[in-house]
């Protein structure tokens, strides 16, 4: 059973860098289509980037494309997501997910979640 535990959320000003990391167990990240998505307050959960484990392509939200990046260590079991020039609003919780089979901007296609992490982007 894959778990996937998020860090690294905190209160920054806008124009501020975060990395937030998600760690894997059970599994490695080589074997999962990986994604970050987000959900603010009342809000539905978004969309943010992924990437394909088998092209290591990355699809980005318009939102975020210029500003956010994706790598992983070198053991394959913790991936990180670059935040740069954060406005406030990015403010959300930012969750992983994976699936063995989907790439997709869609939630619902993502078996695996790790339970968030909070970021907030003062102005």
């Amino acid at each position: 059973q894959v778990q996937l535990v998020e860090s690294g959320g905190e209160l920054v000003q806008a124009g501020a860098s975060l990395r937030l990391s998600c760690a894997v167990s059970g599994g490695t990240l080589n074997n999962y289509n990986m994604a970050w998505f987000r959900q603010a307050p009342g809000k539905e959960r978004t969309f943010v980037l992924a990437i394909s484990q088998t092209t290591g392509r990355v699809m980005y939200a318009d939102s975020v494309k210029g500003r956010f990046s994706i790598s992983r260590d070198n053991a394959e079991t913790t991936m990180y997501l670059q935040m740069n020039s954060l406005k406030p609003e990015d403010t959300a919780t930012y969750y992983c997910a994976a699936d063995s089979q989907r790439y997709t901007q869609y939630p619902s296609h993502y078996r695996y979640w790790g339970q968030g992490t909070q970021v907030t982007v003062s102005s």
